[in-house]
């Protein structure tokens, strides 16, 4: 396979020199010499002179000329410039600055068979002129529709979070780094085929779908709140125990079981109820 090469290129500003001496000298045989030969011959290098000017190509920073000659490959002009080249080539510029695609996010399936929604953000230029090209139909094009099968793909590989999936070491909303290697990893693979260089790729949008966005952050809120409860019944109970082994050791009251369990109960409602608590004064004995 045929890979990308520099051409080297006359320079312009000669070449403008020459096409306009030349010019002025066909001219000028043409209005003093009557002859009807030396005319003919004028005219047609006056001719070949102003097509010479197709030849005249100009490279701005940044930027390429892919040169063609009759379906031959010739070269690439990457050095910034006014140049000329043989009037027969096929210029076609291509541009090599860094170029962003901010994706609009896309519906995917992640591992689970969730539907999210996924926008991406990706940085990339061209880096071989000749792949670019020839070996793809349109390479704008071609990285529009590899980035989203790179989502589709990634997505498929790992579940939005690890709710249903427990356990799940990377997930998509949890794994920002490994998930925007992987992602940068997947383009690159799939964008060299035309000569494009990966910068970055990283995931700028993820959410659940709209059909399912509700349910699940209802289903969030739950586990947030257990998760919670969780946290304070075990707080509240090492408080309790805290209290009964502070008071059997200073003596401070002497409780049966059935004093204790009382104490444990109430304590508990105290250190674990969502409200708060109306102390009741009792004035008499523990009992009554």
């Amino acid at each position: 396979m045929k890979q990308e090469k520099d051409f080297s290129a006359s320079s312009g500003y000669l070449a403008v020199t020459l096409i306009f001496l030349v010019t002025v000298g066909a001219i000028l045989t043409l209005i003093f010499f009557p002859a009807i030969l030396i005319k003919i011959i004028a005219a047609v290098i006056l001719a070949a002179n102003l097509f010479c000017l197709g030849g005249l190509v100009i490279v701005n920073p940044n930027e390429s000329s892919v040169l063609v000659l009759f379906g031959a490959y010739k070269g690439t002009i990457k050095t910034n410039g006014f140049f000329w080249v043989n009037p027969f080539f096929n210029k076609k510029k291509i541009s090599l600055r860094a170029r962003n695609l901010d994706s609009e996010p896309i519906k995917v399936n992640d591992k689970l068979g969730n539907p999210v929604m996924i926008g991406v953000v990706l940085v990339w230029k061209v880096a071989n002129t000749f792949k670019a090209a020839f070996d793809v139909d349109d390479y704008e094009h071609f990285v529009n529709i590899q980035s989203e099968a790179a989502i589709r793909k990634l997505a498929g590989n790992y579940p939005y979070d690890n709710l249903e999936d427990e356990d799940a070491k990377i997930t998509l909303r949890g794994g920002a780094d490994e998930v925007n290697h992987m992602l940068e990893e997947e383009i690159r693979e799939r964008l060299a085929i035309a000569g494009i260089h990966v910068i970055e790729a990283r995931i700028n949008y993820l959410a659940y779908a709209q059909e399912i966005a509700q349910a699940m952050l209802k289903r969030q809120q739950a586990t947030a709140i257990v998760s919670a409860r969780f946290k304070i019944v075990e707080g509240a109970v090492s408080m309790v125990q805290m209290a009964l082994d502070q008071l059997a050791e200073k003596e401070i009251i002497e409780m049966d079981d059935e004093k204790k369990a009382a104490m444990v109960s109430n304590l508990m409602v105290v250190l674990c109820s969502d409200k708060d608590v109306s102390p009741v004064v009792n004035s008499g004995s523990l009992y009554h």
